[in-house]
């Protein structure tokens, strides 16, 4: 390891508790200035990379580089060096605005001119100027999360470590949270972001998809689309969507089938063509809509990816 283009480095990075496998020997690169996503569901490790990373936990095996320091060794360098914004809100609800961006400022040793400096910079960019005396606890749940970032950034880290940043707050608000994510990124943040949500996922320059513990890919978002998935994506919108799921799966030549949006998103072997597939569903006294087939979406290829996996562990 040690590539000075990239922000971090991690090699067979595994982590046990007690007898329970939480992270298997998960490999992979983040350049810097880059924003990379790690897509998976609740439990499947993501919190815990991220800890790891941070040097609040050390891994059971493996090694790892984070801004050119072992992760095992150096953890007091690299907490000065990363911000970090967690899940769960972080701020004190019952300070003001300032009274956080002072409490978060002090914490990292920033005051006087320095720390009026960055409470302007941050209070520009989250959009907050002229509420700076609000009671934190009474801010919308966009404002409240611009703010958290605020704070994870009042000491300019070059590397940002955000653990599903978006929970519980409206698209809007998610939409308004991404340009200032891109804005950093522009400015040669580098960023790590976990999340759940397919759409924030295409956002990222480079996706790992991880599924209790386990490293499923490692790619772009359109690379993965173009490549992993092996068969033909059929949107279908029909008359009853779950008799149609029930029909499709019982079909040899049908891999997979999902709710999609209002209809049905179906993996089919190559050769089953469209005529054949309208023939089956109409056998089951299925009225079809619309059926045409599709590029994959991200969602398509973690379904795909997933499916795979518990076939392979079954």
């Amino acid at each position: 390891m040690g590539n000075a283009e990239n922000a971090i480095e991690i090699r067979n990075l595994t982590k046990k508790f007690g007898e329970h496998l939480v992270v298997d020997n998960i490999s992979f690169d983040v350049k810097k200035g880059e924003v990379f996503g790690f897509l998976g569901p609740n439990g499947s490790g993501k919190t815990t990379v991220i800890r790891m990373l941070m040097g609040l936990i050390s891994p059971t095996l493996g090694t790892g580089r984070v801004l050119g320091w072992d992760i095992a060794l150096d953890q007091e360098k690299l907490r000065s060096a990363i911000g970090y914004m967690s899940q769960k809100f972080s701020l004190y609800e019952d300070l003001t605005v300032e009274e956080n961006l002072n409490f978060y400022g002090g914490a990292y040793g920033i005051y006087g001119k320095k720390l009026a400096e960055e409470k302007k910079r941050i209070l520009t960019m989250a959009d907050l100027v002229g509420r700076e005396k609000m009671i934190t606890g009474n801010l919308s749940g966009g404002w409240k999360q611009r703010l958290a970032l605020g704070c994870a950034i009042i000491h300019r880290p070059r590397l940002l470590l955000l653990d599903e940043p978006t929970g519980g707050v409206d698209p809007i608000a998610r939409r308004q949270f991404w340009d200032v994510i891109y804005n950093l990124s522009r400015e040669g943040v580098t960023i790590l972001v976990t999340t759940h949500y397919m759409d924030e996922a295409e956002h990222c320059n480079t996706i790992g998809i991880l599924y209790y513990g386990n490293m499923l890919s490692l790619d772009t978002p359109n690379k993965m689309k173009e490549e992993i998935i092996q068969g033909d994506i059929i949107e279908i919108l029909t008359d009853d969507t779950l008799k149609s799921i029930d029909a499709l799966k019982l079909h040899e030549q049908v891999k997979d089938a999902a709710v999609y949006g209002a209809g049905i998103h179906a993996l089919l072997e190559p050769g089953f063509s469209l005529d054949q597939l309208h023939d089956y569903l109409k056998e089951h006294d299925i009225e079809v809509y619309n059926m045409e087939k599709v590029l994959p979406s991200l969602e398509d290829v973690f379904v795909f990816l997933v499916e795979n996996e518990k076939r392979a562990n079954r």
